[in-house]
């Protein structure tokens, strides 16, 4: 039986190898921390930690098999499949100007912010899904069987790998714009 320290840490672990996989979240936290600076990357993973407190609150109180569905999993895919598509169509669109923008910092911040990007971006991203349908429900369940303080002792260390990595990125983002000229940077 796992004891809640192994809750901790494994959720840590297993969080941070899926924080730094590279992806939508990433790259809008390297975007807004050269638009706002350090902040931008902890006030992502706040909006990230909102809606996996509110996911896991539906899973506690018995939603679990209803998000394991075959056909919610199809539409939650589906969605999401088609938000990251638009986003990519996007991106490569608009990448001149884009770049050229972050480089000087002058390009229009969201009037949502980072937080309601780091809801957004993790509700609308595939990958995210799949790990809350397959690891996710694991993780809960295991948890789970020490009640309510397993599930915050997976949660805490799930969201502090989120929160240890992302910080990493802007503070590295952020010092990186200082040291380095811009072309090179």
């Amino acid at each position: 039986m796992l004891s809640l320290l192994t809750i901790f840490v494994s959720a840590f672990v297993v969080g941070l190898s899926d924080a730094m996989a590279p992806g939508p979240v990433l790259t809008v936290t390297i975007s807004e921390t050269l638009k706002r600076g350090f902040k931008a990357g902890p006030l992502i993973v706040l909006g990230h930690a909102i809606l996996e407190i509110f996911l896991l609150t539906l899973i506690a109180v018995g939603l679990g098999p209803f998000f394991q569905h075959p056909l919610v999993t199809l539409i939650f895919l589906s969605a999401g499949g088609v938000v990251l598509l638009w986003m990519g169509i996007q991106m490569i669109r608009t990448n001149k100007q884009i770049t050229k923008e972050a480089l000087s910092a002058t390009g229009t911040e969201s009037p949502y912010g980072p937080i309601w990007a780091g809801i957004v971006l993790s509700v609308s991203n595939p990958f995210w899904i799949i790990w809350w349908v397959t690891f996710g429900m694991g993780f809960v369940t295991q948890s789970l069987q020490y009640g309510l303080i397993g599930l915050i002792c997976f949660y805490c260390g799930h969201i502090l790998s989120d929160l240890a990595w992302f910080s990493f990125v802007s503070f590295s983002v952020s010092a990186g714009r200082r040291l380095c000229p811009p072309m090179v940077y």
